[in-house]
């Protein structure tokens, strides 16, 4: 197995060591396959620390822009690329340079919510056709507890050749980093390591110790690896339902209750978690539990409550069209005749990614009352979201006649929109629905906006 990181933290004898010590533990070479938001900020963290990288991705446009100095996620920015010398390439014959190999591909799920592995198996497959003896291959993706020795493992001994355990070996460590935040980084996020024995998992998570400022947890094994990752976020989806949920109960009353004063009544309590209720868009939470479930099925149970709070999060996208709805016939529109400004249309402030998020919801809720429906999001792009959402998309934003505006994901440009401006360009007497409460209430109100939050 592969050593060349060697024990050089874990021997004192070695601490104030010389220069040459501290190069030998750079002599590895890495391996990331899959450049987007996992796989990229990986490659550029090794490459940092000094490690030779090499870059792989089947995406010729995106290895090219990389090879320009373009960051292709927006999150490291463009200098962290071109001060980069990563080897980005296409060609697999660069796999077998590597001693450690990270495979950070997709896995996303199918239309009927099973997980779909095919990105991983195929990733197994390329690797294992380029794959050197005595090299560590660690899984990043995020898959069911068992899936690594279940999928990878037969994918690259299929097309290698080799054994694994003998020939080559394999671990598992889920990405954990957020997407446009800048504070959960790569580097500030505890990584949870798992081997496919303890040797294998103690040498990955020396390599990963040398580019994870926050440490590194030894997992009990790759299985109790997988399952974390599906956990961390079937814990969040099911608090996210139990306000979710909440906020529906609550807007059925007669009582005019605003669930997040509720909520900040209730959090006056010690003990009280506070979680607010919203869309649920995004490549994990909503994707996750479906991996557990499936899993779990295997085995003959079958995990109720995490099946429950799916479907209530699936929910809120037609109950936040409900409420612009009942909005624009409170402020007397005629919703044949109405026009709606959506903002923001990724699945999460101040990113760009359109893939996966929750708005496509509420255009069809609000269609449904031949309610005429633009959009606006100053980060995703224009011509995707036109495509992906079918609806108009303004380049700047403009309230010119509207009816009603929509603050669905709150991008930090839309916290200096000035509300007096835009209530004067709308028509008389407008809506605003506020998703996820970003605006003062009172500021709102008194602009002339008929107002709703979630």
């Amino acid at each position: 197995m592969n050593s060349t990181i060697g024990d050089i933290d874990n021997h004192p004898e070695y601490a104030g060591s010389d220069e040459s010590d501290v190069d030998d533990a750079r002599d590895a070479t890495i391996c990331v396959v899959g450049l987007g938001y996992v796989g990229l900020p990986l490659a550029v963290g090794f490459d940092q620390e000094g490690y030779s990288v090499v870059g792989f991705d089947v995406d010729d446009g995106k290895v090219e822009t990389l090879r320009d100095g373009t960051d292709t996620t927006g999150d490291l920015g463009d200098d962290a690329i071109a001060e980069s010398e990563i080897t980005y390439t296409t060609d697999p014959g660069e796999i077998a340079r590597a001693d450690y190999v990270m495979i950070a591909v997709p896995t996303p799920v199918d239309d009927h919510q099973q997980p779909n592995l095919e990105f991983v198996d195929a990733a197994g497959r390329t690797v294992g056709e380029h794959l050197s003896s005595d090299t560590t291959v660690v899984l990043e993706s995020t898959v069911f507890p068992g899936a690594t020795r279940e999928v990878l493992v037969p994918a690259m001994e299929a097309t290698s050749g080799l054994t694994c355990g003998e020939d080559f070996f394999v671990g598992y460590s889920p990405e954990r980093a957020t997407p446009g935040d800048p504070e959960h980084g790569l580097r500030d996020v505890v990584k949870v390591v798992g081997g496919q024995d303890d040797e294998v998992r103690d040498d990955v998570a020396d390599l990963y110790e040398s580019v994870i400022d926050a440490g590194v947890h030894r997992a009990e094994s790759m299985e109790v690896a997988e399952a974390c990752k599906v956990v961390e976020n079937v814990q969040r989806d099911l608090n996210i339902a139990l306000v979710n949920e909440l906020a529906m109960a609550f807007h059925s009353m007669d009582l005019d209750l605003d669930t997040r004063a509720v909520l900040e009544a209730s959090a006056t309590k010690w003990n009280f978690h506070y979680y607010r209720p919203g869309l649920v868009g995004g490549h994990c939470i909503p994707v996750d539990p479906y991996f557990l479930v499936h899993r779990s099925k295997q085995d003959g149970f079958v995990p109720q409550l995490v099946e429950q709070a799916r479907e209530v999060n699936e929910e809120m996208p037609e109950h936040v069209a409900d409420m612009t709805i009942k909005a624009l016939n409170q402020a007397g529109k005629p919703l044949r005749d109405s026009r709606v400004l959506l903002l923001g249309l990724t699945y999460k402030p101040d990113v760009a990614d359109i893939r996966t998020s929750k708005v496509d919801g509420i255009v069809e809720g609000l269609r449904e009352f031949d309610v005429e429906v633009v959009g606006h999001d100053p980060h995703g792009d224009d011509d995707a979201m036109r495509s992906t959402f079918g609806i108009d998309v303004q380049a700047d934003v403009s309230f010119t006649d509207f009816d009603g505006v929509v603050l669905a994901t709150p991008h930090s440009e839309f916290y200096d929109v000035d509300l007096d401006a835009a209530a004067d360009a709308m028509a008389d007497d407008p809506a605003l629905v506020d998703v996820v409460g970003a605006l003062d209430p009172d500021a709102v109100e008194d602009a002339g906006f008929t107002y709703r939050r979630v």
